[in-house]
């Protein structure tokens, strides 16, 4: 058992890497309105133009991605495993995604877009596709947010954002992962302990919240000791970028000089079936996670999950900052699998971060 959970609050208290050096972030509020939290998805490629698969450009507000999958399925009149999607997108904001439905010889029902609009959800633009969209196929979010509260007027917010367009964002998974009040991780731990089974499971999602709970448990542990942005002897780094991982047996002077200039990013253990190619001081990081932790890493390797790695670091991409008079609007874009709730947990103090 892994009784150290049964010691954690919601959200969970991972320590954030300004505090340190600034102490703790002012309080603030976001997403008061969907209005206040746009994420638009951006793709590497379009739909070619032709083929069984219809793609839509959409815009929802205050809807999951799910109810919008959901309903174009009905209004299509195929099966929900026939409309594919990317990433999952928060409700309560305005985003922008593509989704994809299979229409083999066939075209879209008369007046899909008008009975899509009818519902809120506004197709912006369409073109058909070979292939169904795949998950985690897009290649970053863009995010723009708003910012009330205490925060707007704090002379130390300033210092706190350009520090983090510089040094980069500790990439913990967000509190969203764990559901309300952790829920999500608690299920997780009851599962895996009796046998994971997909019918208990079916999108994995609990699978996924005990994962991203071990990561954000690595990736504190390198916040509290300062080394979650430099390279460990025997780290195993990622490319700015891409997937690309090497593992770097000597942190050496070259090694840790493209870590600060995030060429490249140390990473973190997503638990699963397999051997870590990490050694030396980062291989010892994840035997002792494996340690304070034994049931969930057992209970992973027994549902057959494989290993993976997650860049512990972030690098905001053209981040921007605008001031008004009662409010601040924060915009950047993050690759695909990284939350916005890590960049204002930074920020801001606020209960659900």
């Amino acid at each position: 058992m892994d009784e150290r959970l049964d010691d954690i609050h919601w959200p969970a208290a991972w320590p954030r890497v300004l505090d340190s050096a600034l102490g703790a972030p002012p309080a603030g509020s976001y997403r008061q309105r969907p209005e206040d939290f746009l994420v638009e998805e951006s793709l590497d490629f379009a739909p070619q133009g032709e083929g069984e698969h219809l793609w839509l450009f959409i815009e929802k507000r205050d809807q999951t991605t799910a109810m919008v999958a959901r309903e174009l399925a009905r209004l299509c009149e195929v099966s929900p495993r026939d409309v594919g999607y990317s990433g999952m997108k928060d409700r309560v904001a305005v985003t922008r995604q593509w989704l994809s439905v299979q229409l083999p010889g066939r075209q879209a029902p008369e007046a899909l877009i008008e009975r899509l609009g009818e519902r809120g959800i506004q197709v912006l633009d369409q073109g058909r596709h070979p292939r169904k969209l795949k998950r985690g196929v897009h290649r970053t979010n863009r995010f723009s947010l708003r910012i009330t509260g205490e925060a707007v007027g704090d002379s130390g917010f300033d210092v706190r954002w350009q520090r983090l367009c510089h040094e980069g964002v500790a990439n913990y998974f967000g509190p969203q992962r764990f559901g309300p009040d952790g829920r999500n991780l608690q299920r997780a731990r009851a599962l895996l302990a009796r046998g994971w089974r997909k019918r208990d499971d079916r999108d994995g999602m609990l699978l996924s919240a005990a994962r991203s709970f071990l990561f954000n448990e690595l990736l504190a542990e390198r916040v509290r000791h300062e080394s979650w942005n430099q390279v460990l002897p025997g780290e195993v780094v990622m490319l700015e970028g891409s997937a690309s991982q090497f593992t770097a047996e000597v942190a050496d002077e070259e090694i840790q000089a493209r870590a600060a200039r995030h060429d490249l990013h140390p990473t973190g253990v997503l638990w699963g079936t397999g051997t870590s190619v990490a050694v030396g001081e980062a291989q010892a990081c994840e035997r002792a996670l494996a340690q304070g932790y034994p049931g969930l890493c057992a209970g992973l390797e027994r549902a057959g999950v494989r290993m993976a790695r997650r860049a512990l670091r972030l690098r905001l991409i053209e981040p921007t900052l605008e001031s008004g008079e009662d409010e601040l609007w924060l915009s950047f874009s993050l690759p695909r699998g990284a939350f916005a709730t890590s960049v204002l947990r930074e920020l801001i103090a606020h209960p659900s971060l």
